[in-house]
């Protein structure tokens, strides 16, 4: 018998349109994980963390060779070359030890740092100096501010064996000790303006 009612059409079912939402590009995945990882080399190389020769507050291992040099002169030397580069030595007498014409008097070649006796240098290093000076017969007027309050011996000692034995200036005169400075500093003890050029030329370089 066949029967008149209509049978239910089955519907099929519609898939659900996506939320908007369009799926993330897998390049984009490859792409963070690149900068990632030249992250990660990049921290590595330059960082020094992973390095076990390095250690806070250091973050390479130059710096920890600098600050904790072998000693003697290559060890005072290494250290100098630090101090001198920093804000200290540098902003007058430029990286170079050239100086600034008519201003600040060169390094390279100095008769002043030059001399075999440190005992000149080292007063101008601790107490400044100030007033016309000639060097290398060239005539300069600036002022060189005491640095006695900031350095320490060891360091004054090490940025004075730096100048006067670098060859690449021209410069070959023998290393200041740390007791060296210690012996000046204690004769300006009471002493708290700067050395004029004429005054220092009284003074024995040995003294």
């Amino acid at each position: 018998m066949i029967s008149d009612a209509k049978q239910p059409q089955q519907v099929q079912a519609q898939p659900e349109r996506g939320s908007g939402k369009a799926p993330v590009p897998i390049w984009l995945f490859i792409l963070l994980f690149l900068l990632l990882y030249w992250g990660m080399v990049y921290f590595d190389l330059r960082g020094g963390w992973f390095d076990p020769r390095v250690y806070a507050p250091y973050h390479t291992f130059a710096q920890v060779e600098t600050w904790q040099p072998v000693s003697g002169a290559a060890g005072l030397f290494s250290q100098g070359k630090a101090v001198y580069n920093k804000p200290t030595c540098v902003a007058c007498h430029q990286a170079d030890g050239n100086g600034v014409p008519n201003l600040n008097p060169p390094l390279v070649g100095s008769e002043w740092v030059n001399e075999p006796e440190p005992g000149r240098v080292i007063r101008i290093a601790l107490n400044g100096l100030t007033g016309p000076i000639t060097v290398k017969n060239q005539p300069f007027n600036g002022n060189m501010v005491p640095w006695k309050d900031t350095l320490t011996d060891d360091e004054i000692a090490a940025v004075l064996t730096y100048i006067r034995q670098n060859r690449e200036w021209g410069n070959h005169a023998p290393e200041v000790t740390p007791e060296r400075v210690k012996a000046v500093r204690e004769k300006l003890k009471s002493r708290s303006t700067p050395f004029t050029p004429d005054e220092l030329k009284q003074i024995p370089a040995s003294d």
